[in-house]
């Protein structure tokens, strides 16, 4: 009794095992995976005519939902088409449950060895039915399969925990990877805000002093224009002052512009003797200074010294040449400016004087035109004799040419009688 009692107890905990194992829910199971485990009943089974566009619609549906639901999915979340289509084939060898169903499932099998309590509070008041060992091997041996199945599962639910942490700590270094470049991000464009704004400020600036610049150019070109324009008005007016002077020098007697020249000539040389004369003054001076060298030189001989005093002497002189004859060309430059800054001393120094002049040139230009006027008639008088005498000499030639064709034809007639006669006297 105690063996029979022993194995129906056990045989009520493997049944109690197994039931736990095999109950499994199927209430929260969808409409359209229900759709799909019965089109895997038979899938070689033609559909109606009507429902082909009925099938068609609901794909389409179907595909469209799949869509949105992809959409909203997280990143970690969604899958390729590769992976879709491999679960699907998956999905029809064998429906696969959620991971509510699982977890509700792993809740409630409860191994019989954890709780042998609760074991005998539900096979207390069963019936038992007796049972051979064979019956007894194989439920113990589902019982082992199905615990060694739910410590592999469990094995693989913490593997999955565990990639699942990985995952969600690499998830959040990415985040945080993502965070840090969108700071970084930030910063470039705002470093890159500030350096165009910089680059604004600079280019207005440029532009102003651009504009500045270009305003002071058309100042500048219009102010010498304006110059232009006066100096060729000043030109205009010393050309012509020019002309006058020229015509006042035409006008002038001779004599008193050659003692202009002499008078000139003495005060040029009157002024080069003067800046001879400094120029000596300075470069006597200037060797007659002792040296800082030759006043320190206490020792030595009296020859040294004369050496030493007629080498730095000529040194000193030959300093001086070229600022001699540099002073020179100023002197010469200066005697010329001096020349060409004096007033032109003229002949003319009252208005009646050019007046005068006027007057006596016209006077000759009167008698001038009274002579040419006679010379003109004296010449007409002699051109109109000349035109008389050659009419004459003319009608004379011309008779006499008359005279001379006659006589020329009278010799003739003449040669011709004779040469009759010749030939008679023969």
């Amino acid at each position: 009794m105690t063996e029979s009692s022993a194995k129906g107890t056990s045989g009520r905990n493997s049944q109690l095992g197994a039931m736990a194992v095999v109950s499994r829910p199927s209430t929260k199971v969808s409409v359209c995976q229900t759709n799909e485990v019965e089109k895997m009943k038979n899938p070689y089974k033609m559909p109606k005519d009507s429902d082909i566009f009925k099938l068609r619609e609901e794909e389409k549906k179907r595909k469209a939902e799949d869509r949105i639901r992809l959409r909203d999915l997280k990143v970690h979340e969604k899958t390729t088409q590769a992976t879709r289509i491999n679960f699907k084939t998956a999905r029809m060898i064998k429906p696969i449950e959620s991971d509510e169903e699982r977890e509700r499932d792993d809740d409630e099998i409860v191994p019989v060895k954890e709780d042998p309590e609760f074991t005998l509070a539900v096979t207390r008041d069963r019936h038992i039915e007796k049972e051979s060992l064979n019956d007894y091997i194989t439920k113990k041996r589902e019982m082992f399969l199905v615990q060694y199945s739910l410590g592999v599962k469990r094995d693989e639910m913490r593997k999955l925990e565990e990639i699942a942490s990985a995952e969600e700590k690499k998830l959040e270094q990415a985040e945080q990877y993502l965070e840090e470049d969108a700071q970084m991000f930030d910063a470039f464009l705002k470093e890159n805000d500030t350096n165009s704004v910089n680059a604004i400020q600079k280019a207005e600036a440029e532009t102003k002093k651009k504009l500045e610049k270009l305003s002071e150019i058309k100042r500048v070109t219009a102010q010498m224009m304006t110059i232009k324009s006066e100096i060729s008005k000043h030109e205009e007016t010393l050309k012509e002052y020019q002309m006058y002077k020229r015509f006042l020098e035409s006008l002038t007697p001779p004599e008193w512009l050659e003692l202009r020249a002499l008078d000139r000539k003495k005060r040029v040389e009157a002024k080069r003797k003067e800046a001879a004369a400094d120029q000596q003054e300075r470069a006597s001076t200037a060797s007659s200074r002792p040296s800082s060298k030759a006043s320190r030189q206490n020792v030595g001989s009296r020859e040294s010294r004369r050496r030493g005093r007629g080498g730095k002497t000529s040194a000193s002189s030959r300093r001086n040449l070229p600022a001699v004859q540099g002073e020179d060309q100023d002197t010469n430059l200066s005697l010329t400016d001096e020349d060409s800054d004096e007033e032109p001393e003229l002949y003319f120094t009252d208005p009646q004087q050019l007046l005068d002049i006027f007057a006596d040139l016209e006077e000759q230009n009167l008698s001038l035109i009274q002579n040419s006027q006679e010379t003109e008639e004296t010449l007409e008088d002699m051109k109109q004799n000349l035109a008389r005498t050659q009419k004459n000499m003319e009608k004379e030639t011309k008779v006499l040419q008359d005279q001379i064709n006659k006589l020329e034809s009278a010799i003739e007639k003449e040669d011709v009688k004779a040469n009759d006669l010749k030939m008679k006297a023969k």
